[in-house]
């Protein structure tokens, strides 16, 4: 089968699956039966383009010309296609882990809650199938708007209120900054197709600069600080949600296009050149620190992981924002590693509220002797976030401090270490309350209690791969390897 078949088959399997899900709402079984189906044929079907993508083919589909040769255009490339391959495979572990979450906890409406998540990841194909940046900015907006009644999930007034945050946050910054800044580039470069080396080659540095303060501000699912605040809010949907916004599809879309921008429209060469990304690294490295402090002040667990997200994410931004091709490769590689240990930190976090009832790091003093698999995967996840060798993790923050020695940023090469530091006191302090502390009065459970079967499996999987992304960590470099421009 030709890849622009394949490419049009993996955007339109979501939509299928969404409507057999509709179609099964009734029976339970049958209508997890069809997510797990479709999840897995979806990701058969993105993985049988890796081998002609990264062999240097750029399949393309476009859909339907709009004005002026602007069109509706999917063209793949190795960055797109990492990003295709990682949404469309841990969609499979998110749904495994979801059975269990969703009727572990007795969730309502699990049949809108499945439908939207496919409709989702469809969202998020597009972004990573997009071969210009109107094709991106589309799929970018059906990614925030379908994933607002999985954030809202609960229904409450609370919920609504952080959900309506969430998404007027993403819609007020991507139509006020990121769209003018689509449409400037087209004015200036009279294209918006992903072009190796950038389209803006001859623009002067202060309108780099700002160009790129648009893009940046405007893509706020990247979390760059100060418009991070809807990843907090977000916090208040049901733990696969969390999940899919940190690991599989939101936030990886944000930074997945932050660092495609820099690639392919304005080019890393000429970013560098001209010196326009300085701001970037200052803003980037303020956002990890600040961040990290303000995750080892947070008792309740998904607000903490959060905001551990936001400063992960600015990893990425400044790797992109380095423009050097170390750089690149640790920011590329981060995606992957930090999706790993992120969904198992989420996954953990919500088999200990299934299992226990519990959402403060307070009290889980003793709980790792109820539930050692889960904390021991935690401990697991959490060290690859830190960056610990033997986790995948320790191999994207080697590339990017690589990278900043390149670039000869120093600071970026302390605030990579700092970060590390502040990563140990917020996230090991979790396992160590749990299988070091006495039970609190009243917590004294006998026996094993984890989480149901399937939430386990999800968590042993990633947490195993984030093993793996260590030792079989050479096949992702290559992979990354191939994103800067020659």
């Amino acid at each position: 089968m030709k890849p622009e078949q394949l490419m049009l088959i993996a955007l339109l399997l979501p939509l299928g699956g969404a409507a057999g899900i509709a179609a099964a709402g009734r029976v339970p079984n049958l209508r997890e039966a069809v997510t797990l189906t479709t999840a897995g044929v979806l990701a058969l079907t993105v993985w049988g383009l890796v081998p002609s993508v990264l062999a240097g083919a750029a399949p393309q589909l476009e859909l339907v010309t709009l004005f002026d040769g602007l069109a509706l255009v999917f063209r793949l490339e190795p960055l797109g296609m990492l990003f295709a391959a990682l949404a469309s495979t841990l969609w499979i572990v998110n749904s495994i882990y979801s059975i269990g979450y969703m009727r572990g906890n007795r969730e309502k409406n699990q049949t809108r809650f499945y439908i939207a998540f496919a409709v989702a990841i469809f969202a998020a194909l597009g972004v990573a199938f997009a071969g210009n940046l109107v094709t991106l900015f589309v799929f970018y907006e059906i990614l925030t708007i379908s994933t607002y009644p999985l954030v809202s999930h609960k229904g409450d007034a609370s919920t609504v209120r952080s959900a309506r945050v969430y998404l007027g946050l993403l819609l007020a910054t991507s139509i006020g900054l990121l769209l003018p800044a689509i449409i400037w580039t087209y004015a200036k470069a009279g294209t918006l197709d992903f072009t190796p080396g950038g389209i803006l080659a001859g623009t002067g540095p202060l309108a780099l600069g700002v160009l790129l303060a648009f893009f940046a501000f405007g893509t706020a699912k990247a979390g760059l600080m100060p418009v991070h605040r809807w990843l907090p809010s977000a916090m208040v949907a049901p733990t696969p949600v969390s999940a899919l916004l940190h690991a599989v599809a939101v936030v990886k879309a944000g930074v997945f296009t932050i660092l495609k921008v820099v690639i392919y429209i304005f080019g890393i060469d000429t970013l560098a050149d001209a010196g326009a990304g300085q701001w970037l690294v200052w803003v980037s490295s303020g956002t990890i620190v600040l961040a990290s402090l303000i995750a080892m002040s947070k008792d309740n667990l998904k607000a903490r992981l959060a905001y551990s997200t936001v400063s992960q994410l600015s990893y990425i931004v400044l790797g992109a924002a380095l423009a050097t091709a170390s750089g690149i490769v640790g920011a590329t590689m981060h995606i992957v590693t930090h999706a790993a240990g992120k969904i198992t930190l989420f996954f953990c976090a919500g088999a200990i509220y299934t299992a226990l009832h519990k959402t403060l790091v307070s009290e889980l003093h003793g709980v790792g002797r109820t539930m050692p698999f889960t904390f021991a995967a935690f401990t697991i996840a959490a060290l690859s976030i830190i960056g610990l060798p033997p986790l995948g993790g320790a191999w994207s923050k080697w590339f990017l401090v690589l990278g900043a020695l390149e670039a000869g940023e120093l600071l970026a090469v302390a605030v990579l270490m700092l970060s590390s530091l502040l990563n140990i006191v917020y996230l090991l302090q979790i396992p160590l309350l749990a299988f070091f502390r006495e039970p609190a009065a009243g917590d004294e459970f006998r026996g094993v209690r984890e989480a149901p079967l399937p939430s386990l499996l999800a968590i042993g999987i990633t947490s195993l791969l984030c093993l793996v992304l260590f030792f079989a960590a050479e096949p992702l470099y290559q992979w990354a390897r191939l994103l800067p421009p020659g």
